[in-house]
């Protein structure tokens, strides 16, 4: 029968504890509380869009950089940039003009409408974000800063949806783009935000989102990037639009490179995935690592030998003190603590 370890109850929780510690600063790691982040699963998260767009049967990716744009396929991949909180510089803006050139499908959603607008304007979409609170007096849910609107006339991009709700949004100038969806005609744009409607602000159907062709692909424009947040995906018609936006593409590639930042476990599996040097480096340390407690083992397998092996000595009378005389013999060069630490490995292997 074979005989099971001897280990000591403290040594076991101490494991145990080591375990927790360590499954706790990864779980922590592994997630964000940053509004609009991909890997934020509270009520301003995103996660929620990741989950739905692979419900499709799309693969998902998040990326940290836009050099990710040029190894997608973009006739396979629609690319969602939701509320970037910084400007896109001229060299980012070309790599995403390229991606939709070739026919990839890119949905911009704002939160910054200043920022929004100069990545629409560079990558040729005629389109642009009013910035003005919209609200709608009779069509909405609960206040009339969540309109619900509805798809706009020959729409065919997201024909499966009912109505989409937004949550302190605005409007899109299409500026001939093609309007996807449209509040009611009891909708207005609240110009000086005193949560009314006042003397020149009018009634109207007002357009949320617009589609446009620029070369093989199309950009659509979301007035409210709230459209995708956890909280407002569970409205009707809201995860229906995000189904309805990935539908025939096999990949979604969620843009974070100029939003919240990755969580740092999620930053550093991003870099290990993508960087050879990096996978190197981490495996000669994982081999290094391994001969180290190798060399450990071994060492103290021959002091055990050794120890058995010696007629002078009777084990079973042996104590501590006996054992730690024994090694001081053995090699006086060893200091006292190291001696210490062999003897207590070396007595609860026994």
């Amino acid at each position: 029968m074979t005989r099971l370890p001897d280990v000591s109850i403290p040594r076991l929780l101490l494991v145990g504890l080591t375990l927790t510690v360590v499954a706790a600063v990864v779980g922590y790691g592994s997630v964000s509380s940053a509004a609009f982040g991909a890997y934020n699963s509270g009520w301003d998260g995103t996660s929620a869009l990741r989950s739905t767009a692979a419900g499709t049967g799309a693969q998902v990716t998040v990326a940290q950089e836009t050099d990710a744009y040029d190894r997608a396929a973009p006739r396979r991949t629609v690319a969602f940039v939701v509320a970037p909180t910084s400007t896109y510089d001229s060299r980012a803006i070309l790599r995403l003009r390229e991606f939709v050139r070739r026919g990839g499908v890119l949905v911009v959603a704002a939160d910054d409408n200043e920022s929004v607008n100069y990545l629409l304007q560079g990558l040729g979409a005629r389109a642009r974000l009013d910035g003005r609170p919209l609200r709608d007096a009779r069509v909405n849910f609960r206040t009339p800063a969540m309109p619900v609107v509805s798809t706009g006339p020959n729409q065919s991009l997201v024909s499966g949806v009912d109505g989409v709700t937004l949550n302190y949004g605005t409007a899109v100038r299409p500026r001939g783009a093609t309007v996807v969806l449209n509040t009611s005609e009891y909708a207005y744009l609240d110009t000086n935000r005193n949560g009314t409607i006042d003397e020149g602000e009018r009634l109207a159907a007002r357009p949320v989102a617009t589609v446009e062709r620029i070369g093989a692909g199309r950009v659509v424009a979301v007035s409210d990037a709230s459209v995708f947040i956890n909280a407002m995906l569970d409205r009707p018609g809201n995860r229906q639009f995000v189904r309805e936006l990935v539908d025939g593409r096999s990949r979604v590639l969620v843009d974070s490179s100029h939003a919240a930042r990755l969580p740092p476990v999620r930053a550093a599996l991003w870099a290990v995935r993508d960087s050879p040097l990096v996978q190197f480096g981490l495996g000669a340390a994982v081999v290094g690592l391994l001969g180290v407690v190798s060399r450990r083992s071994g060492a103290l397998d021959a002091l055990r030998r050794r120890w058995d092996g010696d007629p002078g000595v009777e084990r079973s009378a042996v104590d501590r003190e006996q054992l730690v005389a024994y090694l001081e013999r053995q090699h006086p060069e060893w200091e006292r603590e190291r001696i210490e630490r062999v003897v207590s490995a070396m007595r609860d292997d026994e």
